[in-house]
């Protein structure tokens, strides 16, 4: 597997909203005003150099960016101004922001026939996940200990709790994605409790699995939700990867810093 789509479609009103502890300088400010979160300079690169980079190291070197009609400076700097030499960088265009399985149904002519992964944008996760998909042989999904979250990245407690919550039977498959749980539901469930970043492999089953799903309570296609309809309608298996190692998110104007710190003796090379 040598395809990966990357989901840079978002409205980013996390980032735009302002914060009193600000360390973000004016490229950093100006950036995030905007709200396109793959672009914020993050030691003097775009956050989203340090994403390709990790997938051309394993592996990944065709490479789709999903993105909306109005994002002409993420087309102008992937597509015009940095020298490419490990991928290859196409670019397909989600009219509205009507969820993630639209964002992925965008992207159907770059996959063709072919297995790819889907990640987000706005997240860096650790290169043994992603090797690890590129290597399995069936649709699977990377999950990670809730509370290693907490020690190995740079996310905040109260944002963990509000991830998707992956439940796996015996064989190790997903069984059910639990979004947003409530207290009384993670209470329930055994440990360590396993979340979903959003890294995924799939074939082309899922491009059907996302036209079969309604619009959820927030008027959008939902990704876990065509997962959820392809195990449980179309008799697809989800395969479940263990990923170890650190995970950053790219939320917010607070995370920044953090994810600066993170990624300092990091090398891009793209």
């Amino acid at each position: 597997m040598k395809k990966a789509v990357i989901l840079a479609r978002g409205l980013g009103k996390r980032m735009r909203r302002k914060i009193d502890d600000n360390n973000l300088n004016a490229r950093q400010t100006a950036v995030a005003d905007k709200g396109i979160k793959a672009l914020i300079p993050i030691n003097n690169r775009p956050f989203l150099d340090y994403v390709l980079n990790t997938l051309a190291d394993v592996g990944y070197h065709h490479i789709c960016l999903v993105i909306g009609p109005e994002h002409n400076e993420l087309r102008t700097y992937y597509g015009e101004i940095l020298n490419v030499k490990r991928l290859s960088i196409d670019f397909a265009i989600q009219p509205k922001p009507l969820g993630t399985a639209d964002a992925v149904l965008a992207a159907e002519a770059f996959v063709a026939d072919d297995p790819f992964l889907v990640i987000n944008s706005d997240t860096y996760y650790p290169p043994q996940a992603l090797n690890a998909l590129r290597r399995l042989e069936e649709p699977g999904l990377v999950v990670f200990e809730r509370d290693a979250l907490l020690l190995d990245g740079n996310i905040p407690a109260e944002r963990v709790t509000k991830f998707a919550v992956v439940k796996i039977d015996c064989r190790r498959y997903v069984t059910r994605i639990i979004e947003k749980p409530d207290g009384e539901i993670l209470g329930k469930l055994p440990e360590p409790i396993y979340v979903s970043m959003n890294c995924w492999r799939f074939d082309s089953t899922i491009f059907t699995a996302c036209r079969k799903i309604g619009y959820s309570s927030r008027g959008e296609l939902e990704l876990p939700t065509a997962v959820q309809y392809m195990i449980g309608n179309m008799g697809r298996r989800m395969r479940v990867v263990f990923g170890k190692g650190m995970v950053l998110d790219l939320t917010g104007r607070g995370d920044v810093d953090s994810v600066s710190k993170r990624l300092a003796d990091v090398e891009v090379s793209l």
